[in-house]
């Protein structure tokens, strides 16, 4: 299994980031270079505990569907989702929100597992984790920009 782990610092209270990072419009924002939409479930605003949703994106130049579900909440410190359905043999990602120097520390804890057993190892290695890796911060990014007010 691949792991990311990715910290980012913003200055912002952390009920706007907590509520930013669960936002599904926020998230479409952020993902366009992907053309990434909602398409079923929770499609617009913030999602909850035991809700789902189902993307729909172009990854490396194939559209891909990928259903999600948040199996756990406890706001506003923390929500994790997994993948129900989708590309990946397995996916969960952890969102933590920490109070910290008169701001919100946002941890993103992701863990995948790719199919095709060595292959998908190599792939995830050579070139996946990379990838998602970049995928994260530029959300990241834009949540930062957005609860900091420079959006």
């Amino acid at each position: 299994m691949a792991t990311i782990y990715l910290e980012t610092f913003i200055k912002a209270d952390i009920h706007i980031v907590f509520d930013l990072a669960r936002d599904i419009d926020l998230h479409q924002k952020s993902t366009f270079k992907t053309q990434e939409k909602a398409i079923a479930g929770r499609t617009s605003g913030l999602i909850e505990e035991n809700e789902t949703v189902t993307w729909r994106a172009k990854h490396l130049g194939v559209y891909q569907t990928h259903t999600a579900k948040i199996i756990s909440m406890e706001k506003p410190y923390q929500f994790t989702d997994v993948m129900l359905k989708g590309t990946f043999k397995s996916m969960k990602h952890q969102h933590t929100f920490k109070v910290k120097n008169g701001g919100t520390v946002m941890t993103d804890h992701f863990e995948f597992e790719s199919p095709f057993g060595i292959l998908g190892k190599i792939f995830n290695r050579i070139f996946l984790t990379g990838y998602l890796k970049s995928f994260l911060l530029e959300r990241n990014a834009l949540i930062k920009e957005t609860a900091e007010g420079n959006h």
